[in-house]
């Protein structure tokens, strides 16, 4: 144990002093904090379309921001399982007064059943819930706790907009890390001062539970109370980023937003991502993402455009040539142009640079797909020359 582990354990001996014996189980702890609306800019103003495009949950139409309830828990582990409680719940609701945070602490275990239908009361109050890594940590614990206490689980069952995974979409190619902490630090610019780590918070309460004293839960309330204020202040800035993808500085941020958007059917908003993507080492993938999906819509012309442009660039590797030699076969009927890409993608393959991040087997398969592409397109070339002509072969893309 270092020197600051022991000082610490020694001042919370310090504090751990007996306690006056409290009334309970008729209620739970309750404190309510209004913060000002100046933190929490661009909070009322969170449009439908964009929220739509980051969450892939049905939402309400139209999307009432003051009905919307930030929710995060403490609890007595983070693991899970049948003995994990929430004996702190964070609750955070907008209101023309200021931003209003709730919180609801358990003193003791006969108190849950109390803490639990306050819970309940504000999700009447609410058509969506927001939280930061809820839907597969914080509302199945509820859930779970509240059918342990034979209580109706079914105000749970709302719109969820889980911020974690919205995030991660845009965030993670670059950041690697997305918890709350890193994200309030890189995007939010909101510093902790002597934040409490998550990982201590069960410890501190169960420290609590043994002596009493409810100033050992100061720092898990502070903490509490900072992510649930978070929470409003990243649901505003990613729906600004979802309206405006043109303020993502990075192009490693673009190129993952298209992507999401992209698995989500968003393929308009996609490509406006991809078309974004300045030089640098995402270029040529997205500018081949961007073609794909050109492709797949049925605009082959555009995907050609694209392909040419990384072609003459020397951008994006085998790739471009291949999908031209297509499009000049199949499209565009153009054997003598389709021939030439085959060439030179045959001639980058024998390229050591070309190949090296290939194993042997793709290097294989692919100048066995190039070879047969390539006498092909002989045969066809061949039977145009040809008097009468010939009958032509099948025209699948591929």
């Amino acid at each position: 144990m270092n020197l600051q582990a022991m000082l610490r354990q020694t001042m919370e001996m310090e504090k751990c002093k007996p306690a006056a014996p409290e009334a309970r189980s008729t209620d739970c702890w309750k404190k309510e904090t209004v913060r000002p609306l100046s933190e929490f800019p661009g909070a009322f103003s969170l449009p439908q379309q964009s929220v739509a495009l980051m969450e892939t949950a049905e939402l309400p139409d139209p999307l009432d921001p003051t009905r919307i309830l930030y929710l995060d828990t403490e609890t007595t582990g983070l693991a899970g399982g049948a003995g994990t409680v929430a004996f702190l719940v964070g609750l955070g609701r907008l209101t023309p007064e200021g931003f209003v945070i709730t919180q609801l602490v358990m003193r003791d275990y006969p108190e849950e059943v109390f803490l639990l239908e306050e819970v309940r009361r504000a999700l009447a109050q609410s058509d969506t819930i927001c939280t930061f890594n809820g839907r597969t940590f914080d509302v199945p614990l509820l859930r779970d706790r509240m059918v342990m206490k034979r209580m109706d689980a079914a105000c749970l069952d709302k719109p969820h907009i889980d911020l974690l995974h919205v995030a991660r979409r845009v965030y993670k190619l670059r950041l690697r890390q997305c918890n709350l902490g890193r994200l309030e630090e890189l995007l939010l610019d909101i510093r902790r001062e002597d934040d409490l780590p998550g990982a201590q918070v069960p410890e501190r309460y169960f420290s609590y539970l043994k002596c009493g004293n409810f100033d050992l839960l100061s720092d898990v309330l502070r903490h509490n109370e900072q992510d649930i204020a978070s929470l409003c202040i990243l649901l505003s800035h990613m729906a600004g980023v979802y309206r405006q993808p043109e303020q993502l500085r990075f192009g490693e941020d673009l190129f993952a937003m298209g992507s999401g958007l992209e698995r989500h059917q968003h393929h308009e908003e996609a490509r406006r991502c991809w078309e974004m993507v300045g030089q640098g080492s995402l270029h040529a993938q997205s500018q081949l993402r961007l073609a794909a999906n050109w492709r797949r819509a049925g605009e082959r012309g555009k995907a050609a455009a694209v392909w040419r442009s990384l072609a003459q660039a020397g951008e994006g590797g085998l790739a471009p040539w291949i999908e031209l030699a297509k499009y000049y076969e199949h499209t565009e009927r153009d054997y003598q142009n389709a021939r030439a890409c085959v060439r030179r993608a045959i001639a980058m393959l024998a390229d050591p640079a070309v190949s090296f991040w290939m194993d042997a087997r793709t290097v294989q398969e692919t100048k066995n797909a190039l070879q047969y592409r390539y006498a092909r397109l002989e045969r066809k070339l061949r039977a145009a020359d040809a008097p009468e002509g010939a009958k032509g072969e099948s025209e699948a893309w591929d």
